[in-house]
């Protein structure tokens, strides 16, 4: 359920401002609405080693280690300095892996040309000696100029790879192929120097690739710090009084009264109006808030006047899981895979809501499958005598007759409890007469495309 709100003004003198600050964060129930943009040095400075941080962060999570080295302690290392170098060694890694690239383009473009030193080509040029590479169709080999001497390559699909040399500049239709900046030996020493390269670099990394936790750690504190920093920056000013403001859960207005007569504070406490940003907070129970990963993922949040789905959402999606896979046998595959992954990760993670979801998931496949009969298609499970649970489940008529339904159901919930939700206003009525309609569009249905009477 979405937890009610109330909005919060806290006054107290200006000198006071820093400690009134700490006291809110160290109660924690107090989601601050600056009063105006946060800026200043140490804002400015946080934000740059919490981007450093970040960074370290998210090139160490796609190393796999096989153990991981306890935290360093800050007090003689510097995290900053080492967040630094794994970044430093990371784009370094980047840079040469993106050169290594388009030097095996390059020798691939020029391996069936041979060893060749580009500089050659230049010091003959200034003794009248002009040669080339040239890409030259076949057919007009025998029609160049008789001063040019040909060298033919290869032959590959009707064109010859070949070098041209003249006593004087080389005039003929065809552009010549850029020479490259090195020869092919030289591309193959660069290769393997480069590989070596990368190659020590992703040692370097793997190396830090322990310190994952302490950056992690190190990343929360600068978040709280941040925070702080952001709300202390964003405090309104009157004179010799400063200000802040922001929103409470309901039934935390106690504990923020009682502080504020310990820290002898003005205080207001009042219900956000239409025109507040007011921010959402969800409570439900442990075994509804296993939807929330899915939430998550689809980036889904109810405003705070909107409603909660959680529930409907769980029981429908669940359903429709069950009757899309529709197969036990899958089922249990899908139920066996999670439990593993669970049991490898359980003691490295305190989120667990995202396996239960799938369990729940794989249960409800498995539990259409066997009303259907439904074991990895079914064909030598029937033969083998087994019987569905509901075998009218594999009616097409009925089938349809059962989604019809569901569909109903489901709109005529969303109906009911916005009349419920805007009762006693008359506007109420309008969500019950779609609910009529629709219950009227299920029958009409029934009779017209499935036939019943």
């Amino acid at each position: 359920m979405i937890v009610p709100m109330k909005k919060a003004v806290i006054i107290t003198q200006a000198k006071d401002s820093l400690s009134a600050v700490n006291s809110l964060r160290a109660l924690g129930v107090l989601h601050v609405e600056h009063k105006q943009p946060p800026k200043s040095k140490d804002i400015s400075v946080l934000q740059e080693n919490l981007a450093l941080i970040n960074q370290s962060v998210n090139i160490l999570s796609g190393i796999k280690i096989a153990s991981k080295t306890p935290l360093f302690n800050k007090k003689t290392v510097d995290g900053q300095l080492i967040a630094r170098h794994i970044v430093d060694l990371h784009k370094r890694k980047e840079q040469l892996t993106e050169y290594l690239r388009v030097l095996s383009m390059r020798i691939k473009q020029y391996e069936e040309w041979g060893d060749f030193n580009p500089q050659d080509f230049s010091d003959l040029a200034r003794k009248n000696i002009f040669i080339g590479l040239y890409q030259i169709p076949v057919k007009q080999l025998n029609h160049l100029p008789g001063d040019i001497a040909v060298h033919q390559i290869s032959v590959k699909g009707g064109i010859a790879d070949c070098f041209l040399a003249r006593s004087k500049i080389i005039d003929i239709a065809l552009k010549p192929v850029p020479l490259p900046q090195m020869g092919l030996a030289k591309m193959y020493e660069r290769k393997e120097l480069d590989s070596q390269v990368i190659s020590g670099l992703e040692q370097q990394l793997i190396d830090h690739a322990g310190y994952l936790d302490s950056f992690k750690k190190i990343k929360s504190d600068l978040l709280k710090e941040l925070e702080f920093q952001e709300a202390l920056s964003g405090m309104g000013q009157e004179e010799m009084l400063a200000y802040i403001s922001g929103y409470i859960p309901i039934d935390s207005t106690e504990k923020l009264v009682f502080q504020a007569k310990q820290e002898q504070w003005a205080l207001r406490i009042d219900s956000p109006g239409p025109e507040d940003n007011i921010p959402v907070l969800l409570r439900n129970p442990a075994w509804v808030e296993i939807i929330s990963p899915l939430f998550k993922f689809l980036e889904i949040l109810p405003g705070y006047h909107e409603l909660d789905i959680s529930l409907t959402f769980l029981i429908f999606f669940s359903l429709f899981f069950g009757i899309l896979i529709g197969d036990a046998g899958y089922g249990a595959v899908y139920f066996l895979i999670t439990f593993f992954i669970h049991q490898r990760v359980r003691r490295n993670t305190k989120k667990t809501s995202v396996f239960f979801l799938f369990y729940i998931l794989s249960f409800c496949a498995i539990i259409w499958g066997l009303c259907t009969g439904t074991f990895f298609g079914q064909a030598w499970v029937l033969k083998a005598g087994y019987k569905p649970l509901i075998p009218a489940l594999n009616d097409e008529k009925a089938i349809q007759r059962l989604c019809f339904f569901i569909g109903a159901v489901h709109l005529s919930i969303a109906h009911i409890w916005r009349a419920i939700l805007k009762a006693p206003a008359l506007t109420a009525l309008a969500d019950l007469g779609w609910t009529c309609v629709l219950w009227a569009c299920f029958f009409i249905a029934r009779v017209l495309i499935l036939g019943d009477s």
